[in-house]
């Protein structure tokens, strides 16, 4: 027989032809069926089981990996790459940070010394006002267009993944690939990220 499945009624046929009794061609199939030699599905019957085999070993294979998978090793690579890149987008992030730090020390400081050595409170009031009104419209403005809380570890992991993705794509970094070996190797850790590092 030239294909690969029949129907049930066919192959009782072809057995009952076989054996030369057509009272048997009903035991004959089932007898072939319980001994591996074909796959009776419903009322379809597979005549090359080991063909079934291969085709369910190569899905199988696709979505559970063998632990010598070569693709482990591509994973490892990965997330070697990527570690390196987190730990550059946070150290820029951490500098940017520290700059902010540095300039609103400066500005108050700055505040401090027209408040009372230059100026008066009388003048330096409505500036310190306005600067902070200032603060609160660029927070707001932050949340306009992030949907995030204005704080600072809103502001961290914002400007990280911007940084991040820049680096990525400055690296030829496959995101779309990582995120398949992740996948199929374990659980997601691509999101976790905090100001700490950890």
């Amino acid at each position: 027989i030239s294909e690969s499945s029949i129907s049930y009624g066919e192959f009782v046929r072809i057995c009952a032809e076989e054996c030369g009794e057509e009272d048997r061609g009903m035991e004959v199939a089932k007898a072939m069926d319980e001994s591996g030699n074909v796959i009776v599905f419903g009322g379809v019957v597979l005549l090359s089981p080991e063909q079934v085999a291969k085709s369910m070993q190569s899905l199988i294979s696709r979505f559970i990996p063998a632990p010598n998978d070569p693709r482990r090793e591509e994973l490892q690579q990965m997330e070697d790459r990527k570690a390196a890149i987190d730990e550059k987008a946070r150290a820029g992030v951490r500098a940017e940070l520290y700059c902010g730090l540095g300039l609103t020390t400066v500005q108050t400081l700055g505040f401090m010394r027209l408040t009372f050595w230059e100026l008066s409170w009388d003048v330096m009031e409505p500036i310190c006002f306005f600067v902070a009104s200032l603060h609160f419209v660029a927070a707001y403005a932050f949340f306009l267009r992030t949907s995030r809380e204005p704080s600072f570890e809103g502001f961290f992991r914002r400007r990280f993944e911007t940084k991040r993705r820049k680096l990525f794509e400055a690296h030829n970094f496959d995101v779309r690939r990582y995120d398949e070996l992740r996948a199929l190797f374990g659980p997601k850790t691509f999101g976790n990220i905090s100001p700490m590092g950890h």
